[in-house]
């Protein structure tokens, strides 16, 4: 037995019983400031790990839907949210709503389908709040930015507008140059799926634009939609190219006559055997004519247009002649022709009638036959059509499972041919071009799918993504209760009471005991004195038990 064990005898027993008690506040009051310091650290970390779980909890599994939005989307999106029962929080002075995150995706599509959010586009209010001492560079770009938004609100009242951003470039005007720069604009319109707009409509924004912004003509002014498709074509666009109708129309009639060749194609060749394009090249002139062929009325009787007769005489003034006497002075004689051509002296002596003349005009017109034609040229009408057709090897699989591949006879694809022009309304006078080519198709071997390593799978980063912040509080904890904790606690713990092994006392011989008085024995009575000092002190009972099964004590 140890020697600095002191055994607990009926003497002892009252003294140790009377020792102070040791429970956890006197323990606690007996500890050095040191692991006061610690355990105080080790329980405020967790209480922030505590903390920090149940925050994690409640907002941990939510993500933005929506950063940034105004007050009006914000509030809109609030409502529609609340219909569809969706937890949400407000961050960010409201700007931000979180949902969680496994809604996103779904909430953005409804939100979508419900036109939220739209945007907010400010108009003229935004000239209300004019500071004192601005520049007139900023008030020249209020100005602009005002109006831009009001033309905005008008081009999205447009029931095919989803959405409309306008761009103005407004140049500074000075009076000092001789030419100025002038404004332009350039609208962008996103459409609702399945609508277009039509070239009046077109032109109405065009309109709508130049005449809100001063000095701005409608050929200024560009409309993109969300495809990048030019909607408003420049006024030369008949010389440079066609325009959007012009485009679809040319669009529909190549995918017409592309379909009839597939159609009548396909049963002979099977689908994945045949590969066809067509191209059209079409007339958007707009040409009228008009012509008149005369030609003489070679049947039948002339029919007189009309006819005109004129006829005119002057007398001339009679002059004396010939030898002056009596026979100058009678009255002239009728002329009578000479006999032998030549004039008698006296006829030629008498006077006669000099300087007298006749006129006489007959016109006639005739009705001429005349043809009057007035030609004009239908809009789209085809000018030559080009088909392309490839065509594959015919395939053959033999009983054993061997596949052949054969090119086609060349009367294969005559016939081909054939029905290709005939299905297209092939036309050599103007022009058409048909081809059928019989060549065997590559056939790629199907891609491998590519493994996924197991720490790259979807859901496995999910789960690190949804895990990490709980399992890093839980190894911080951890961490604070082994090395913080858990050494402050055992400065507490006081050292085991040492206690002695009950003392065996010899039994005195049998023939001793008829002569000697038996006394009570000494384990029971060191019995009695440890259930007394348990009821006095259970603390230093409990030590002394824990000490003998830990072994620390002998």
């Amino acid at each position: 037995m140890d020697a600095n064990v002191t055994p607990i005898t009926p003497q002892n027993a009252a003294a140790i019983a009377a020792e102070p008690p040791t429970g956890a506040l006197a323990r606690l009051a007996r500890m050095p400031a040191k692991a006061k310091m610690m355990l105080a650290l080790g329980l405020a970390g967790l209480a922030a790990v505590l903390v920090s779980l149940l925050i994690w909890k409640d907002s941990g599994n939510l993500a933005p839907l929506y950063p940034n939005l105004s007050d009006k989307d914000a509030a809109a999106v609030m409502t529609q949210l609340a219909a569809l029962k969706v937890p949400y929080k407000s961050a960010g002075d409201g700007t931000t709503l979180l949902v969680p995150v496994d809604m996103v995706p779904e909430l953005r599509l409804k939100l979508a389908q419900a036109g939220l959010p739209k945007g907010t586009t400010t108009g003229f209010e935004l000239m209300d709040n004019a500071r004192f001492g601005q520049s007139q560079l900023q008030e020249r770009t209020n100005l602009q930015r005002a109006l831009e938004g009001e033309l905005t609100r008008s081009i999205q009242s447009i029931q095919a507008v989803q959405s409309a951003r306008v761009h103005l470039a407004l140049p500074v005007q000075n009076g000092f140059f001789r030419e100025q720069q002038k404004p332009s604009a350039s609208v962008l319109l996103t459409l609702h799926p399945g609508r277009t707009l039509d070239r009046a409509q077109v032109a109405g924004i065009v309109h709508l634009v130049s005449a809100s912004v001063p000095e701005m003509a409608p050929k200024s002014v560009s409309i993109v939609d969300q495809n990048s498709t030019l909607l408003s074509a420049p006024p030369d666009a008949g010389a440079q190219g066609l325009d959007t109708q012009q485009l679809q129309y040319l669009q529909q009639v190549e995918a017409t006559y592309l379909k009839r060749v597939v159609e009548i194609l396909e049963p002979a060749l099977g689908r994945d055997n045949l590969r066809a394009t067509v191209t059209a090249e079409l007339d958007f002139n707009q040409v009228e004519s008009t012509s008149e062929n005369f030609k003489p009325n070679q049947s039948g009787e002339q029919t007189i247009r009309s006819q005109r007769s004129n006829e005119s005489s002057t007398p001339g003034t009679p002059t004396p002649s010939g030898v002056p006497g009596a026979a100058s002075n009678q009255p002239p004689q009728p002329a009578a022709a000479p006999l032998q051509g030549a004039a008698s002296p006296l006829q030629a002596a008498q006077a006669g009638a000099a300087g007298g003349n006749a006129r006489k005009e007959n016109t006639v017109n005739y009705e001429v036959d005349k043809t009057v034609s007035m030609q004009r040229k239908a809009v789209g009408s085809i000018k030559r059509i080009n088909a392309a057709v490839l065509v594959n090897h015919r395939s053959t699989t033999d009983a054993k499972g061997k596949t052949t591949t054969t090119a086609l006879t060349p009367e294969e694809l005559e016939k081909l041919t054939a029905l290709v022009q005939e299905s297209i309304g092939f036309s050599k006078d103007r022009g058409d071009s048909v081809k059928v080519v019989n060549i065997p198709f590559r056939v790629e071997a199907p891609a491998k799918p590519v493994e996924v390593p197991f720490w790259e799978q979807p859901w496995l980063t999910d789960l690190v993504r949804a895990g990490a912040v709980p399992a890093g509080l839980v190894a911080v904890a951890l961490l604070l209760v082994f090395a913080v904790v858990r050494p402050a606690m055992r400065q507490i713990e006081p050292p085991p009471v040492p206690v002695a092994p009950p003392v065996v006392e010899k039994l005195p011989a049998p023939e001793e005991a008829e002569t000697v008085e038996l006394a009570p024995p000494k384990a029971a009575l060191q019995l009695t004195a440890a259930r007394d000092m348990a009821k006095q002190n259970p603390a230093a009972v409990a030590n002394i038990v824990r000490g003998w099964v830990s072994g620390e004590v002998a």
